[in-house]
């Protein structure tokens, strides 16, 4: 394959200094936080435009794989329905549309259709459109959507009359997408962002009709290490406001049926406390880490709901992680994690409790949206490595399940033609990791075949070994897709996140490093076809293993990377920074600072020679500023060696999530497979 040179931007460096603790850092390349200045928009699309030009031998490569991947998906298809409170709902998509239609059918599937959203006609004239929520009152009569026009994640709520399809006048602003409805069909509550740092922190009252400007606002979160939202309990009986930081939490409650009532504190929060509730008859459950560090279920009465009046339901266990609950009238279903694998366990008021049985090596099971309370059918997803995202319902009294929905790939796939593992590597310190893996049968193990390997490991996020539909354009091309459960998820229980953050964030690096390892070991691999990939916290993951083992990597992908954790730690204006310090720590710490400052991608940039890497991001990301990206690509171009490519992709329509719509994600994706087979001369 004709390989491209033509020179890199180079981006200019204005020196800005930054002391604490008696140390001086030089980011050279601070000015590209200035997000409106022309010269910043420059770079980028300077940037943007070498990539292009680098990947141009495989140009007709990537549109190749856009087609494939979108051929895979079914354009006309629908959700299973789902029944609540009189009506059954789903979503469909239509043929070439990239947005979703919202139906629901009066009492039985075979109903006439009501299309009561339709977000190809909302999303109309906006280059980004997101629908975050869509929740209809009690008496199902009106609609409350929450819809992004920017990727900021700050939504604008509208009112519909389901009805009569008017779209009520009022229009409120920079809010959450969670609302909370009243009984009374009138009155909902909701929570708003700060527009700087995108913290929910204040939570309002609107009664339908009035103007949203003099709402009267019932909570203030002032802890900036907190945020809130609004919720209600499954009951419906209750309005739930809950306030949440890393490692402590409060919720408090209102009588949906008295929305001009005065909330109560539930229980008041306390350092290192993590609770969670719901309500069933004369009963609160409460899912709690108290003397419980994998979690544990209690139960107290409703007009009693302080944690001096708990009493035990299911207790801690060392080797199972309570993950959740969920409440029927004459059931109780627990989500748990045992040896890095989901549980679901049910539990009759009278009867046997017992485990559903699921038969693969690795997968994922979950219990989805169950709003009806007075039924003893369980909804749950169940996917794995090879198997499609699959709905089930199953008879809690009967053990019988049914299959309701399976995610169908077109083309003809086979999951008999592929073949899924679950592996150990044993870490530096001794800690065996778990890793998924997935390949076409016949793949050979001779250290000489293309591998990605994924990572994440942080605020306890699993990653689940779940099915899509992509990797086929890999696993047809000769690779094997791994994904490493490091320290810092949650996989194993709660020891392992907290073994993979604060002064043990190293681990989360050297358990990937040695997944990587085993891997070359045992000869599913070599340096010169394994790929890496991780975004966001998964980035950070990436700039650190290019700084500890380079030469260990063909190519690394990081998508919109978290890579200079200093300064955005530092700076309590940027959105997340002051609810994550019981995450990363607070750098006006001398040894937090000296830690981050250890291991920041950024700030341990090196002249050597670095694996070829992709590096996206989105101008308006949410989450992880552009500008961390582009600075970091900047200083790796101005110091490192070698001719190996260093790509930067910003999307400038888009944020934290990238594109709107099914398919303009696919271009991302196409980029990436691009990138690594442009790298092995994989020319189709």
């Amino acid at each position: 394959m004709e390989k491209v040179n033509v020179p890199p931007p180079v981006a200019e460096k204005i020196d800005h200094k930054m002391s604490i603790h008696g140390d001086t850092r030089n980011d050279e390349y601070y000015w590209l936080n200035e997000r409106d200045n022309p010269k910043v928009i420059a770079y980028l699309e300077a940037e943007n435009k070498y990539t292009d030009t680098m990947l141009s031998p495989v140009r007709s490569l990537r549109d190749q794989l856009f087609n494939e991947l979108k051929g895979r998906i079914k354009e006309k298809d629908e959700s299973a329905p789902i029944l609540e409170n009189g009506y059954v709902y789903y979503t469909r998509y239509e043929e070439g549309k990239e947005y979703p239609l919202y139906c629901r059918k009066k009492g039985e599937t075979s109903a006439p259709e009501e299309l009561y959203l339709d977000v190809n006609d909302l999303a109309k004239g906006h280059a980004y459109y997101q629908v975050g929520s869509a929740d209809i009152s009690p008496d199902n009569k009106l609609l409350v959507y929450a819809q992004d026009t920017v990727s900021r994640r700050l939504y604008n709520l509208r009112v519909k009359n389901l009805e009569t399809g008017e779209l009520y006048p009022e229009s409120i602003p920079n809010a959450d997408p969670g609302i909370a409805w009243a009984k009374d069909n009138k009155t909902f509550f909701y929570g708003t962002k700060n527009p700087q740092t995108l913290r929910v922190e204040k939570i309002y009252r609107h009664v339908l009709g009035t103007d949203p400007a003099k709402d009267v606002m019932i909570f203030h979160e002032a802890d900036e290490t907190f945020n809130t939202w609004v919720g209600r309990t499954r009951s419906r009986d209750y309005i739930t406001i809950s306030s949440e930081s890393t490692l402590s939490s409060e919720t408090r409650i209102l009588d949906a049926s008295k929305p001009d009532g005065a909330f109560r504190v539930f229980q008041p929060r306390q350092k290192d406390m993590l609770y969670n509730i719901d309500h069933r008859g004369d009963k609160f459950y409460v899912e709690t880490n108290l003397d419980a560090k994998n979690f544990r279920l209690m139960e107290t009465p409703v007009g009693k709901t302080t944690m001096d009046n708990w009493k035990e339901v299911i207790p801690h266990r060392p080797d199972v992680l309570l993950q959740g609950f969920t409440l029927f009238k004459n059931f109780l279903v627990l989500s748990e994690r045992k040896s890095g694998l989901s549980q679901v366990r049910v539990i009759p008021e009278n009867g046997q409790e017992h485990y559903l049985d699921f038969g693969e090596p690795a997968y994922v099971a979950y219990v989805i949206s169950n709003p009806e309370l007075d039924t003893k059918v369980l909804r749950y997803s169940y996917t794995s490595l090879t198997t499609p995202n699959s709905v089930y319902e199953y008879n809690m009294e009967t053990k019988e399940k049914t299959l309701r929905k399976q995610q169908e790939v077109i083309g003809g796939y086979d999951p008999k033609n592929y073949v899924t593992e679950r592996v150990f590597a044993t870490a530096t310190d001794g800690t065996k990791v778990p890793i998924s893996l997935v390949y076409k049968k016949g793949f050979e193990k001779n250290g000489k075949q293309p591998l990605l390997l994924y990572g994440y490991g942080s605020y306890g996020n699993t990653m689940e070994p779940n099915f899509n539909s992509n990797r086929i354009s890999l696993l047809d091309r000769g690779f094997c897709y791994a994904i490493a459960h490091i320290r810092g998820g949650q996989e194993l229980g709660r020891h392992w996140y907290e073994d993979g953050k604060m002064f043990k964030k190293k681990n989360t690096f050297t358990d990937f490093i040695d997944c990587a390892d085993y891997l070359v070991e045992n000869k599913f691999t070599d340096s010169a076809h394994l790929f890496a990939m991780g975004g966001s916290a998964g980035g950070l993951l990436m700039g650190a293993v290019v700084n500890m083992r380079p030469e260990l990597w063909k190519g690394v992908i990081a998508a919109v990377p978290f890579v200079d954790v200093v300064t955005t730690m530092l700076d309590e204006s940027i959105p997340l920074t002051t609810g994550e310090f019981d995450e990363w720590g607070n750098p006006k710490n001398k040894d937090s600072y000296f830690y981050m400052k250890s291991y920041s991608p950024y700030d341990n940039v090196e002249a050597k020679t670095y694996p070829n890497m992709l590096v996206t991001t989105g101008l308006h990301d949410s989450q992880v500023q552009y500008f961390e990206p582009a600075k970091w690509v900047a200083r790796l171009r101005a110091m490192k060696k070698g001719d190996n490519l260093l790509l930067l992709e910003t999307n400038m329509e888009a944020g934290h999530g990238g594109a709107s719509g099914r398919f303009k994600a696919l271009k991302d994706v196409a980029l990436q497979y691009a990138f690594m087979f442009y790298l092995l001369d994989i020319d189709k």
